[in-house]
């Protein structure tokens, strides 16, 4: 069975509103989740928003974490790769780093931050895209979760 992790952050609450800082730019939210499972070798994070109007926005693809990460301050910078050896995929934006909510006027989205504890470092590129993620993840994750939060203009 799947370990499950909780994740967190000290900006808002699951099932809040996610605060305008981390909205409309490229300033990410700070994060952080309980101990993963033995046997991690790296951790990826996904940022998504299923209610866009033309299906699932991706805002955020970020692998090769550091199996001790337990956390990301806020404003991870939006290089391809990161001075601990995370690499950051491209988003629907078509670029990679964090990019955040910004929905077209209307009802309010949803947005889910996924953490995946996985039993492998990945052989992937910066230009990977969230479906190369999840088809690379898939047979290696031992624990996951997702902090949800809300935005709308």
């Amino acid at each position: 069975m799947m370990a499950e992790l909780t994740v967190i952050s000290a900006a808002f609450a699951m099932g809040a509103a996610i605060p305008a800082e981390f909205c409309c730019s490229r300033i990410s939210p700070p994060l952080s989740w309980g101990q993963v499972p033995e046997g991690t070798q790296s951790i990826a994070v996904l940022c998504d928003d299923p209610d866009a109007p033309g299906g699932d926005w991706v805002h955020w693809v970020l692998f090769n974490l550091p199996p001790d990460t337990t956390e990301l301050p806020k404003g991870i910078p939006t290089t391809p790769t990161l001075p601990n050896g995370a690499v950051q995929g491209t988003t629907d934006y078509g670029r990679s780093g964090y990019d955040g909510p910004c929905p077209p006027p209307g009802r309010a989205h949803r947005y889910f931050f996924k953490v995946y504890a996985l039993d492998t470092k990945l052989a992937l590129t910066p230009k990977a895209r969230k479906s190369d993620l999840l088809k690379a993840m898939q047979g290696h994750i031992l624990a996951q979760g997702e902090l949800a939060g809300k935005f709308g203009r």
